[in-house]
């Protein structure tokens, strides 16, 4: 029976995704910003999109470093997160205000989230995990570990791809929010910064890769992975 490895960065690397996870999640949604840039014009987005793609940088690092299987495990961490932020703000938000609290309409807004919209989050964040897992795990045997930057990219261009095709028309689609006929706009519009980010943020990916590998003395291939998502087997 072999002795599972113990390593000295896996547990830290797994907290900062599921942070940056439920933060921008929690966050991010309740407000819409706009900024005006050169060439671009007026860009109106939720302003959790700038922080979501980072979960994507760190699911890249676990599954290049450590493999698919011990991605799955944080991958699932993250949805158990995800899942307990959402009923504890649905708690929070239902409990009675006191008579002298004044502000539970603002947080209404802030963290009442409809059930649609939390349900179709979890369902693309699922989805698009290990979608985007998956595609760094086989890309990574296909380039024999080489070009990092088109296994961090490439993956996350079919992870992000998945995310938004599912969770703009699971959470808005026929609701009277987004006017349907935007909804592909606005899906293409945070795919695009999506990635951008993550292209963004490809120096600090080698950079973090690099030091992980050499510190745990990891480089794993999924040669023999079983590539179920069903599993918290490593």
């Amino acid at each position: 029976m072999t002795t599972p490895r113990n390593f000295r960065y896996y547990e830290l690397v797994m907290a900062a995704f599921v942070t940056v996870l439920v933060c921008s999640n929690l966050i991010g949604p309740a407000k819409i910003a706009q900024l005006e840039l050169p060439l671009v014009g007026v860009l109106t987005f939720g302003a959790g999109v700038l922080f979501f793609p980072i979960s994507y940088v760190f699911g890249d690092i676990l599954t290049e470093v450590y493999g698919y299987a011990r991605a799955r495990r944080v991958i699932w961490a993250g949805f158990a997160g995800l899942a307990f932020a959402s009923f504890m703000a649905a708690v929070v938000v239902a409990l009675p205000p006191a008579p002298f609290w004044t502000h539970q309409s603002a947080y209404e807004v802030a963290f009442g989230n409809a059930p649609r919209v939390v349900a179709a989050s979890m369902v693309a964040y699922f989805c698009g995990e290990f979608v985007n897992s998956y595609v760094l795990a086989k890309m990574k045997i296909a380039t024999q570990g080489r070009w990092l930057w088109s296994r961090t990219i490439g993956s996350t261009i079919c992870g992000e791809a998945v995310d938004s095709a599912l969770f703009y028309p699971l959470a808005f689609y026929g609701a009277g929010i987004i006017p349907d006929d935007k909804l592909p706009l606005v899906m293409l519009a945070q795919f695009i910064t999506k990635v951008g980010v993550e292209i963004l943020f490809t120096p600090i990916t080698y950079q973090v890769v690099a030091f992980l590998k050499k510190a745990e003395q990891e480089d794993y291939y999924d040669r023999d992975t079983r590539f179920t998502p069903f599993t918290l087997r490593a």
